[in-house]
């Protein structure tokens, strides 16, 4: 039997999210007992709930439309599947402090003590620690991020995607915005908000799923990331 890894936060009313974006709003939209007609019911069970909340909650992908202006056209739905069902890697950065730059030779160095190569076509996910060190604490909008450089070497590598564990890939005001752009320009996206990549780390590779909604124009999607040894 496959061993089956979930790599995905919980979503719920209140949870921490980035500034721009919604807050998750969750309530009862239909119970069990309206179905039933039951007069004066002393319970009221949830047959359904009603969900509001941004394509960028919790553990999500980013479309490339996100990326920029001039990638409108590659909305979520567009995107070829192939993208987000693929072979991964993790590597343990998990030396990296808060609002510190992981760096070409931080990801090199890490590969290299890994003994793991960067194949064409992967999801390459960065192990920092940072969902069990600082998620709900007033750091958890603190985390290490991408160099410029970095987000293009691994461009460069051909991979579908990387992933994270904090809110935004790069570091906000210093390199988040151009770490954006640069995987619009050279085609492939990122996951945010992921987590229990710790339990990834020397387990060599693996199948990284990360299926997003078929949402319409959507400029990403929540996700139920999981990581998949045979």
């Amino acid at each position: 039997m496959p061993e089956i890894i979930d790599l995905s936060q919980e979503i719920y009313e209140g949870m921490p999210m980035h500034y721009s974006m919604a807050p998750v709003k969750i309530s009862v939209h239909a119970t069990h007992e309206q179905w039933a007609k039951e007069l004066n019911p002393q319970t009221h069970t949830p047959s359904a709930l009603k969900l509001e909340m941004s394509e960028h909650t919790g553990t999500h992908v980013d479309g490339l439309n996100h990326m920029g202006k001039e990638f409108a056209a590659q909305t979520i739905d567009l995107m070829p599947l192939s993208m987000f069902y693929t072979e991964g890697i993790c590597l343990d950065l998990t030396h990296k402090g808060l609002q510190e730059l992981i760096t070409v030779e931080d990801i090199q160095q890490a590969i290299q003590i890994a003994g793991l190569s960067i194949l064409q076509g992967d999801t390459v996910l960065l192990c920092t620690d940072h969902y069990r060190k600082y998620f709900g604490t007033d750091n958890w909008n603190k985390g290490p991020g991408l160099t410029v450089e970095a987000a293009q070497w691994l461009g460069e590598q051909k991979i579908s995607a990387f992933g994270v564990e904090t809110m935004s890939p790069g570091i906000p005001k210093l390199t988040n915005q151009a770490v954006h752009q640069i995987c619009g320009e050279m085609g492939f996206t990122h996951y945010e908000n992921l987590i229990n990549l710790h339990l990834l780390i020397d387990r060599g590779r693996f199948r990284f799923i990360g299926l997003p909604l078929k949402i319409k124009g959507g400029t990403g999607s929540p996700v139920r990331a999981v990581a998949v040894f045979e």
